[in-house]
């Protein structure tokens, strides 16, 4: 507006002003007109203009000259400008307006009072003109009072919310979880649509954060309900396996009434079954052995995964590769197992090397450790055994040695001949030595699984980290193929750094197509931030002068989940993304919801679930004699061997 426009404007609100105060001094002059005569301020000529104003119908009822001079006031007011002021409320200016009104229309009770007129008329009057000024002074505040929409929202949660996938998608391999999530003030019901599960999904959170109640525990049970083939990875063995056992009970019909479910503990022989993870079946050529030997050095001590290459470092696995390779080869693989490979490993180096020798196909493995040994170098060769051995001396117990060296079943969950469910459970307190037994566990069974012509399976990994999957990136680029369905379940992705190193790390972050999070911090809500992407927020700034107040609005692409924001998540709170499929695609990828678990309902469920069963009674004597069996049966190999070379 120009300034002699804003100049006119202020002139007609005076005015208007003005002549909401002549009507009501008129108002005034005539219902206390004996005050006005009785001090000398009534002349002949107002007399007569008062009576040219009376005939106009101004005084037909009392309230109407004081409803058109209010009716001015309140026109004056509509243009009103002051400086506005953001702590200036509504509610002081409704206090003045109200009390004002008041004051000016209930005063006509006091001309109703007879006696002393004089008194009773400068009562009204100035009552009725107090009432005026407020109503006044109200609307002045009114037009200071600055509308801060966004004040109100110190941390932007309205601002950064936006919209969610609300339809149910469902398919023969999908997971779907049931949340609520907030769009600007409302909250409205979502689904988070795990529709292609093959292409992987990460779980993450810290502690507490609710990663097995809200989700690890939905893919298993829903996966089962689906007929999949299942192997869970329980880090606090029995707690998920537990879950497993009781929905493949209630689905036994999905798995056409072949299927079996298989335990795999260290803690209570009771309740395990037995499985030699390098049965001779599945160890096809020297490659396998290699990999084998790899994944237990590795899984035993975790700085070795960034120092693959180092001399040291293969020297022993090239080792460990010829002594599982020699038991494969020898008697059709009777005795390929990990306990035989660790007894055979104690054997003193004349008998070891001259056995060893004696087969071709690991030469080229041995020659090194062989000439080292006859030239002396005993304190190299001790370098490159001896740290195996120490490492592997872990591993030599009768409780793992039972569990090693058994066949109660084989490794390929998803053979369509014989449909498994597998659980192995770790000990928080025995991650290391545990761990590595399940990695080889593990990373023998995924090589199985992943083939084609097999069923779809499931593999659950709870707290990924405390075993070592060689090839995970492999498993996740390739195994969608083969409809075998990966969850990785891990703390945050400093975690995975420390035990896979940052490259691995970074690539398994980079490639799962699934990602749901709970509370993480640092670069892990960094990087999903980033992932999860932008949307266009509401931004305003707020301008106070001397004579004036503005406020400017605009629009900004900002981060839809801030960093801070996912560092702050409570429990049950989860952001991420889905992936879609081409047949069924989903706009509304993103999500920051509440995941919604009856918990009622789960706790009588949990309630009614049944135990893992008893496998076979066992005691220590069993134990121990298989034990000593397995020493037995290496110094048999050895000594039989040395008779052949004499």
């Amino acid at each position: 507006m120009s300034g002699e426009n804003e100049q006119a404007l202020r002139k007609i609100i005076d005015m208007t002003r003005w002549i909401a105060i002549f009507i009501l001094v008129l108002h005034f002059y005539y219902y206390c007109y004996y005050l006005f005569r009785n001090f000398g301020l009534t002349w002949p000529f107002t007399d007569q203009i008062l009576g040219n104003i009376e005939r106009t119908g101004l005084y037909t009822t009392f309230h109407r000259s004081k409803l058109i001079a209010l009716g001015f006031l309140v026109l004056s007011l509509l243009g009103a400008k002051g400086k506005k002021s953001e702590t200036m409320s509504y509610r002081k200016a409704l206090v003045y307006l109200l009390t004002g009104t008041l004051f000016y229309f209930v005063t006509w009770l006091l001309l109703l009072v007879r006696s002393n007129p004089l008194l009773v008329s400068i009562i009204y009057i100035g009552i009725t003109s107090i009432g005026f000024i407020l109503v006044l002074t109200g609307g002045t505040l009114l037009s200071r009072i600055i509308k801060d929409a966004l004040a109100d929202d110190i941390f932007n949660e309205a601002n950064e919310t936006f919209p969610q996938e609300e339809r149910f998608l469902s398919n023969e391999f999908s997971v779907n979880l049931p949340a609520v999530y907030q769009l600007k003030s409302k909250k409205r019901k979502s689904w988070i649509n795990i529709v292609n599960p093959f292409r992987s999904l990460l779980v993450l959170g810290t502690p507490g954060a609710g990663k097995s109640y809200f989700v690890i525990r939905h893919v298993i049970t829903q996966h089962i309900a689906k007929g999949f083939c299942m192997f869970v990875y329980d880090f606090k063995f029995p707690d998920l396996s537990v879950i497993v056992y009781n929905h493949w009970l209630r689905n036994k019909e999905k798995y056409n009434g072949k299927s079996a479910c298989y335990f795999v503990n260290f803690d209570d022989l009771s309740r395990t079954h037995r499985c030699n993870p390098l049965d001779p079946a599945g160890m096809v050529d020297i490659t396998d052995a290699a990999e084998s030997a790899r994944t237990i050095l590795l899984g035993l001590n975790r700085e070795m995964i960034k120092k693959q290459g180092d001399f040291f470092i293969e020297s022993q696995i090239n080792f460990l590769t010829a002594l599982i390779w020699f038991l494969r080869k020898y008697q059709g693989g009777e005795f390929c197992t990990l306990p035989h490979v660790l007894e055979l490993m104690q054997i003193d180096y004349d008998k070891l090397f001259n056995v060893l020798n004696a087969e071709p196909e690991i030469e080229v493995l041995i020659n090194p450790f062989i000439n080292a040994y006859k030239n002396g170098a005993v304190e190299q060769l001790e370098g490159q055994i001896g740290s195996a051995k120490i490492s592997l001396a872990r591993l030599s117990s009768p409780q793992l040695y039972y569990v090693l060296s058994g066949n109660d079943f084989k490794l390929d969950i998803n053979n369509p001949e014989e449909p498994k469910l597998v659980c192995m459970g770790n000990n928080p307190m025995k991650i290391q030595t545990y761990g590595a037994v399940l990695s080889l566990y593990v990373n023998r069974l995924v090589k199985v699984v992943n083939q084609k012509g097999k069923l779809k399976s499931s593999l659950v990994f709870d707290e990924f980290p405390t075993i070592y999957l060689s090839g995970i990136d492999s498993l996740i680029a390739t195994a969608r193929s083969n409809k075998v369905a990966t969850c990785l379940g891990i703390q945050d992705l400093s975690q995975l750094r420390k035990d896979y190193g940052k490259e691995q790390a970074d690539v398994i972050m980079g490639i799962v197509g699934n990602i749901v999070s709970g509370q993480v911090t640092g670069d892990t809500a960094k990087l999903l931030s980033d992932r999860i992407g932008r949307i266009m927020q509401d931004r305003q700034s707020l301008s106070i002068n001397r004579t004036d107040t503005s406020i400017s609005r605009s629009k900004q692409l900002e981060a839809a989940v801030p960093a801070s924001k996912i560092s702050a998540l409570s429990s049950g709170e989860f952001v991420g993304m889905v992936a879609d499929n081409p047949e069924e695609k989903i706009n509304l990828k993103a999500f920051h919801c509440e995941i919604q678990n009856n918990h009622d309902a789960l706790k009588r469920e949990e309630e009614s679930y049944k135990p893992i069963p008893v496998i076979r009674e066992i005691n220590n004597t069993i134990v121990m004699k298989n034990y000593n069996a397995i020493r037995e049966e290496v110094q048999e190999i050895i000594e039989i061997e040395m008779g052949k070379l004499i």
